[in-house]
């Protein structure tokens, strides 16, 4: 009886420390920044006499509102009334809150009344017209700023030229970017059926200055009278802005599998070792754990003990990639034991035949 009051009082010990520790130390919120397109004096684009700035900032304030539900999300906004900021001070706020993710809501327009469905955009070479074009209406609001061409370098949004070497600001966050763009446009697809546009690359001012993985996202266009419609009515604010909270969540699930999935770790036997019975075809899952402008030597004692680093050079930068199988389940268990490491930001990659393809593909294919 002794003894076990003794280990009864070890183990009270034990969680009363452990308990104290977490509330000295409490983990960092996962921060997001919810952009608000346009606001004030720029009210945005007025197809069918609909407001894009008052349709961003109801999905904007709602998506926030159902984000604070988790209570290891913190959400920051640019806006929250309907006042005008300007595209630099969008960024600065989520640069300043070292933000994990930057998400900018918007309205589509196009020429044509026909012209319907989502799109969401990263930073990048914008490889047709139309998408050059939005990128063009989109910056074109600097023209509403005091000293705007001292405040962007002499950047003029209508002056394809002046696009040129945006490319390179965001490619250390391109992946993650693309990541969370597809994430919210398969809920706009799969959850809503609205029309999916893809996802894109553009040349966007408000993604440039920003220093995390961050999209554009168009909800619609209000040109097309029934979808401008939609999206004015309540109902769909809230469908829309749950899907960009589902997107969120989903891609913070994705590189956080540390949190969500520790129970994978409790198997004894070291991951060479455990057998893996989900293997799909022709892919190939990698755990990208850093990037940038050196070449670094992928020897373990440079990647906390890592072994199995691979280093390719894409662009300009550097890609740092640990471990490589067909497997799923594998490739989160490399995730969890590389953030486990001090890999924080690691998050998971996929090929097939060589050529880069976002997970969601991935888990698309047949498995052997």
């Amino acid at each position: 009886m002794k003894n076990n009051c003794v280990y009864i009082l070890l183990i009270c010990f034990f969680f009363g420390i452990q308990s104290y520790s977490n509330e000295k130390n409490p983990p960092k919120p996962f921060v997001v920044v919810l952009d608000a397109g346009h606001g004030g004096k720029d009210p945005g684009n007025r197809g069918n006499g609909f407001y894009e700035k008052h349709i961003a900032l109801d999905i904007v304030l709602q998506v926030g509102k159902l984000l604070e539900d988790n209570k290891d999300i913190k959400v920051i906004y640019t806006r929250k009334t309907d006042v005008f900021v300007p595209l630099h001070k969008r960024a600065d706020i989520a640069n300043d809150a070292e933000a994990d993710l930057f998400v900018s809501v918007h309205c589509n327009a196009a020429s044509s009344s026909s012209a319907h469905g989502t799109e969401t955009f990263v930073l990048g070479l914008h490889n047709n017209k139309a998408n050059l074009e939005i990128a063009m209406k989109e910056n074109s609001v600097i023209y509403l700023e005091e000293n705007y061409e001292v405040t962007y370098d002499g950047f003029d949004p209508k002056d394809p030229s002046s696009y040129i070497g945006m490319t390179l600001m965001q490619e250390e966050y391109l992946d993650q970017s693309i990541l969370l763009a597809d994430f919210i446009q398969r809920e706009y697809t799969n959850t809503l059926k609205r029309k999916d546009r893809g996802v894109k690359q553009a040349g966007l001012l408000v993604l440039r200055e920003t220093y995390m993985p961050s999209v554009l996202t168009e909800v619609g266009f209000l040109t097309n009278k029934t979808e401008g419609t939609y999206l004015n009515s309540t109902a769909a604010k809230n469908k829309v802005a749950n899907s960009i909270k589902t997107g969120i969540v989903d891609y913070k699930n994705s590189i956080n599998l540390h949190f969500s999935e520790t129970p994978a770790l409790l198997d004894p036997k070291p991951i060479e070792e455990r057998e893996y019975g989900d293997n799909y075809d022709g892919v190939l899952f990698k755990v990208q754990i850093a990037a940038g402008s050196t070449a670094i030597e992928t020897a373990s004692y440079n990647f906390k003990g890592l072994k199995d680093i691979e280093r390719t050079k894409e662009g300009k930068f550097y890609k740092y990639y640990y471990g490589k199988t067909s497997s799923y389940k594998k490739a989160k268990d490399l995730l969890v034991q590389a953030q486990e490491k001090g890999y924080k930001s690691g998050y998971l990659v996929a090929f097939k035949e060589g050529k880069k393809i976002s997970v969601n593909e991935a888990l698309k294919s047949p498995k052997k």
